[in-house]
C-alpha cells in the first residue's frame, strides 16, 4: 500500500519499466486496487488512504515512521541498467549493484513511497554445498 498509488505506478513505470495491467478506481477517489508487472513478476498495490483499504490492516511505509518490514525481490534481465534508470527516476540506492555470494548480481533500493526493493540478475547456478560454503566464508 502507498500514499499515492497513481504517482507510485508512474514511478514504477519510469524506474523499473513496469507495465500497468489493471486499475480499479475507488468510488471516492484514489486507487482501490491496481496490478502491475515488472519483469515477469506481478504486483498489486493501492492507496492506503482509500476508505475501503483503511478498514483493514493496510499501511504505507510513511505511516509506520518510514520503516517497512517487507523487501520486494524481483529478478530482471539487467540489474545494472535498472539501477541507473531507477536512480534517475528518484530511487535511493541503498546498496549499489554487486555480485553476491548466492550467485546473483543484486541492487537494493528504496522507492519514493518508502518500499524496499531487491532487484537481482541471475549470474550462476550453485549447488547447496557451494552456496553454504560461500555463505560461511563471506562473513
Amino acid at each position: 500500500m502507498v500514499d499515492d498509488a497513481a504517482a507510485a505506478i508512474d514511478f514504477y513505470r519510469r524506474a523499473f519499466g513496469a507495465r500497468e495491467d489493471f486499475r480499479l478506481d475507488a468510488p471516492g477517489g484514489g486507487i482501490l486496487h491496481a496490478e502491475i508487472t515488472i519483469g515477469q513478476s506481478a504486483l498489486m498495490l493501492g492507496d492506503a488512504t482509500v476508505d475501503e483499504a483503511e478498514s483493514g490492516a493496510f499501511a504505507a511505509p510513511a505511516s509506520l515512521g518510514g520503516g517497512t518490514s517487507v523487501a520486494l525481490h524481483v529478478f530482471v534481465p539487467d540489474v545494472d541498467s535498472l539501477a541507473k534508470r531507477a536512480e534517475a527516476a528518484g530511487a535511493e540506492i541503498l546498496q549499489p549493484p554487486q555480485d553476491t555470494f548466492h550467485g546473483d548480481r543484486t541492487v537494493i533500493l528504496k522507492d519514493p513511497s518508502g518500499h524496499l526493493w531487491v532487484f537481482l540478475t541471475h549470474v550462476e547456478d550453485l549447488s547447496e554445498e557451494e552456496l553454504q560454503h560461500r555463505l560461511t566464508t563471506a562473513g
